[in-house]
Parts: C-alpha cells; sequence; structure tokens
C-alpha cells in the first residue's frame, strides 16, 4: 500500500486581495504599460500583484523578507501554475521596481485609477487632497542640485530629496519624504499619488498638482482640501478648476466676518443626510467675497457643540490671564524707577503680554525710599478688555469655507460643509499607510528611487484595501443584510480588515494531487457572495 502525499498552503484573506486585484486589472495594465519580456518566468504585473498580497498580509513581513512571505503560502494559485517562490528573488524585485520608477509611478497610478473608477462605476464629483510625511532612517545623502520644481507637474525630472522638513510624524530629527493623495469621497479611493521632497511646502505644490490632475482627466469634479490650499498664488493657479476648502483665520477678512457676522437660526429641511454628520448643530452664512482676484462664496459656519467647546476653553484662558495680571501687578509693584517714562514703558510691556485684560486705574507715584532716593511707583489693577472678549465670543465655534462655485444649483451651502467634513477621506488613508502592522514602517529600501517605487506599492495597497471595503459595504446595504462584527452584532458597514480575520485558518490541502480548500465554513461563503466573483474563485 503506497503512502499518501499531503501538502498544506495557506490562503486566509489572501484569496480576498488577489481577487481585488484581478478584478481592477492591475496585472494586465502593468503587463501592457512595462510590456512583458517572453524570456521572463514572471511578469512584471505579477510581480506587483505578489507586492501587494505581501503588504495587505498584516503579518509585519517587510519586502527584505519578501520570498519568505510566500513560503507557506498557496503561491501557485494566487500567482498562476506557472510560478515559484524561487522566482520571486531580490533581483527580480529590483528590476521590477526600477522599470515602475522608469515608467512614472504617478502617471502609471493615474492610469490604474482611471480605469478602476470606470470598472466600478466610482463617483468623482468630490475629491479630497492632502500632504502627509513619511520619516525614513538612514543618511540619504543624494544631492541632485535644484529643488523640485512644483510647476513640473505629475513628471519629475530627478529622484526625490530625502532631508528633513516639516515631520507631521513629529519626528524632526530624521530626514523624510512627502506624499499627496486625491482621494474620492466614494469609499476613499486613491486617483493620485505622488512622492516629494522631504523639505517640500504643501501650499507651494498642491495647486500646481491639482492643476496638473485635472489635465490628466476628462470629469468634472469639486476638489476639497485644508486651508494649506487657500492661497492667492494657489487659487490663481487652480484658474480651472472648481474647489472647495478652509479659509485660514490669518486672513484678515476672514477674521473680521467670523467675529461680526450675525448667523440667524436656520430651517432644517430639504437638505441632505449624511450618517457622519449631524446638520441639526451647524448654522451658516454666506457672504459673496473677492480673494486672490477670484470671486467666491464664503460660508460663515457656526457649529454648536464645538462653540460650547470654544466657549468653554476661553472662560478658562480669561480666568488663566486675570491670574496672571494680578501676578505681574504684584511684581510691578515691587518695582523702583528712576523716571517716569520707564514706568510707562514698563506698562506698555506688561499690556502686551496680556490679551484679554489690561492694566487700569493706573497711579504712577514719586515716593522717597530707603536710602534717601526719589524713586517712582506704579498701582493698577487688572479690567477686562471687553470688546476683545465680545469678538472671541462671537467667534466661537465659527469656521470659514470657501468655494469658487458660484452656483447654488450646483452646490448648495449643506454640500459645502458636508463634503469639507469628508476630509478625512486622505487622513484615514494616510492612518492605514502608516499603521504599525502594514509594512510601511520598513522604508528600509537604500535609494529615492526605490523609496518613491515603495510609496507606490504602498499606495496600490491602500487602493485595493479600500475598494475592497467600499464593495463588500455596498453589496451589504443593497442586500439589507449583514455580518458579525468583532462583538456579535449584525453591521453592514464592516471593515475590510475583519473581513481578513474572519478568513484566517483557511488552507489549500493537496491529497495525493487532489486539491481542496478546508475550512471555508458556511459563514466565510456567506461573506464571499459580497464580493466581487473574482475573489470567489479563489475558494470555491
Amino acid at each position: 500500500m503506497s503512502k499518501s502525499t499531503i501538502e498544506v498552503k495557506n490562503l486566509d484573506h489572501l484569496g480576498i486581495i488577489a481577487g481585488l486585484i484581478d478584478e481592477i486589472g492591475i496585472v494586465d495594465i502593468i503587463n501592457e504599460k512595462l510590456e512583458i519580456d517572453k524570456r521572463e518566468k514572471i511578469s512584471s504585473g505579477q510581480v506587483v500583484k505578489a507586492m501587494i498580497l505581501n503588504g495587505l498580509g498584516f503579518v509585519s513581513k517587510p519586502l527584505y523578507l519578501f520570498s519568505n512571505f510566500f513560503e507557506d503560502k498557496d503561491i501557485k494559485k494566487l500567482l498562476g501554475n506557472s510560478i515559484n517562490r524561487d522566482y520571486l528573488n531580490d533581483d527580480k524585485l529590483g528590476r521590477v521596481m526600477d522599470k515602475l520608477y522608469k515608467y512614472g509611478l504617478t502617471q502609471l497610478f493615474l492610469e490604474i485609477a482611471i480605469a478602476l473608477t470606470k470598472t466600478f462605476k466610482i463617483e468623482v464629483k468630490f475629491n479630497h487632497a492632502d500632504i502627509t510625511s513619511f520619516h525614513l532612517h538612514g543618511e540619504y545623502n543624494y544631492n541632485y542640485g535644484e529643488l523640485a520644481n512644483p510647476e513640473e507637474g505629475l513628471i519629475k525630472e530627478r529622484p526625490i530629496i530625502i532631508t528633513q522638513g516639516y515631520s507631521r510624524d513629529h519626528r524632526p530629527d530624521l530626514k523624510q519624504c512627502v506624499l499627496s493623495l486625491v482621494t474620492t469621497s466614494d469609499g476613499d479611493i486613491p486617483l493620485l499619488m505622488r512622492v516629494g521632497d522631504g523639505n517640500e511646502s504643501d501650499k507651494a505644490v498642491l495647486g500646481h498638482l491639482l492643476s496638473s490632475f485635472k489635465k490628466q482627466v476628462d470629469w468634472s469634479s469639486i476638489v476639497v482640501g485644508d486651508s494649506s490650499l487657500y492661497t492667492q498664488e494657489n487659487i490663481q493657479i487652480m484658474r480651472g478648476l472648481q474647489w472647495i476648502t478652509r479659509v485660514p483665520m490669518t486672513i484678515k477678512r476672514a477674521k473680521q466676518l467670523a467675529q461680526t457676522v450675525d448667523i440667524e437660526e436656520r430651517k432644517k429641511t430639504g437638505e441632505p443626510t449624511d450618517s457622519s454628520l449631524n446638520l441639526e448643530n451647524y448654522n451658516w452664512k454666506e457672504e459673496i467675497v473677492v480673494y486672490g482676484g477670484i470671486k467666491q462664496r464664503w460660508l460663515i459656519v457656526e457649529s454648536q457643540p464645538r462653540k460650547a467647546s470654544d466657549l468653554n476653553k476661553l472662560e478658562k484662558q480669561i480666568k488663566k490671564e486675570e491670574e496672571k495680571a494680578y501676578k505681574l501687578i504684584k511684581q510691578l509693584e515691587k518695582e523702583e524707577f528712576e523716571h517716569p517714562s520707564q514706568a510707562k514703558y514698563k506698562l506698555k510691556e506688561i499690556n502686551r503680554k496680556l490679551k484679554l485684560f489690561k492694566l487700569a486705574e493706573v497711579q504712577i507715584s514719586k515716593e522717597i525710599i530707603k536710602s534717601g532716593k526719589t524713586a517712582y511707583k506704579i498701582k493698577a489693577k487688572p479690567e477686562r478688555q471687553e470688546q476683545e472678549i465680545t469678538a472671541r465670543e462671537k467667534q466661537a465655534g465659527r469656521f470659514i469655507l470657501a468655494t469658487n462655485v458660484l452656483e447654488q444649483e450646483v452646490l448648495n451651502s449643506a454640500e459645502i460643509l458636508l463634503n469639507y467634513k469628508n476630509q478625512q477621506s486622505c487622513e484615514r488613508g494616510f492612518r492605514f499607510l502608516k499603521d504599525p502592522v502594514f509594512f510601511a514602517d520598513s522604508l528600509f529600501v537604500e535609494n529615492p528611487q526605490r523609496v518613491e517605487t515603495m510609496l507606490f506599492v504602498m499606495t496600490l495597497c491602500l487602493l485595493v484595501y479600500n475598494l475592497g471595503q467600499r464593495e463588500i459595504r455596498k453589496n451589504l446595504q443593497r442586500a439589507k443584510l449583514g455580518i458579525k462584527n468583532q462583538v456579535g452584532k449584525l453591521t453592514n458597514r464592516p471593515t475590510l480588515r475583519w473581513i481578513f480575520q474572519c478568513f484566517q485558518g483557511i488552507h489549500a490541502v493537496v491529497i495525493n494531487g487532489v486539491k481542496q480548500i478546508v475550512n471555508l465554513t458556511d459563514e466565510r461563503q456567506f461573506i464571499l457572495n459580497f464580493l466581487p466573483s473574482s475573489c470567489q474563485k479563489y475558494y470555491l
């Protein structure tokens, strides 16, 4: 009797990732753009697929352990029957990364994203733009001469300069690069990524980047950005775009409006609903303003919860400054001045330190001190700056949004607010890319070109992840069904990471040459019904 042979390979959630990659068509797009060399045992597209599987494996195995990651995986099922683990070696990985870089990472990503929006009918009316930084360990003493010109658009003439700059990671001691993202409101799908120099300024880059992005796509959309987008230069650059952004309160006109405009209680009927934002808590008033030579609508918004919080902070600030004023007066009354002008200068100096109080009922008296000499002394009392306090009370809970879309029928006030509040779209993407369980923390590559390419692959991972999450949520909501979350309650908005956890422990078992999938429970099969069909083929 012959011995039976058994081979067990892990599949887990990787079939879902592989299916999403197939459904998007990433392998085919990359192979088409980079071209297939018939002598290659594995194509560039398949290598990128393997990198995404590694990146979304959530096992803290970075790319320098790339081939090891597939040691216990069903690589033939995931990548193709002709693929062996040995094909995924460091040399092959490096060559593919270099080919990706040479083609143009930003351009290639945009081409993949545009294809995805058409396949999955992604709504692109509102897009969000933001920038973050990634710190790196290492010297990176490359010097390419002049810094990047923001007007160069999507195509750069040279690799990034990894250097110190404003660190959003609170690691000013380390060198860094920056990543710009444009994402959709519909599912947080990244449409555009661009890696830049470590000391690039948000204000200098975003306007040029979005203007260049607009030239590459044939749809009409409204770009939403934070206050770094709102500069006179950017407004001029973005003449051909429609945008929503926050107005910095450093602009004199903005501060004046926030402190003086009367905002009445508005009617709460006929407004769009959004589960993440309760419009009941907001009132607003519109003003037509010309800034940077562009006519625009400013929406002065007042948030009731934020107003209560700001007033509470203001009350504490008033109390703290009053205590400070009494302390300064106490110190002041002990001082002796040779001349009244010295005493008056000291008074001005103290008043400059105070914002909500001033020294009042001031008395400068001439006294004979112990040495028998004459000196001048000051007595005073703190007095509230009522005008300043009233202005701050009125400004409490207020912020200003601006848009160059002047027609209410195209974009009403409620939509301006709703879509600005959805600006967390990019921030959620940045949090994902910086998650310690993701391989983003291991930007170990030695040259800037490879760093850029790593960030390209990481953003592809974000694209695949967010698309999968969008699809399962959309299909569950359409079917009016739910799946159990971590605490056993039904939800129609599960995170894809939870779905991944639900699929741990699924194996591909080969017994005497016959392959079967084990541990595919009824619950897991139920979940598969709400994912694209390309995901199902890896399990069923």
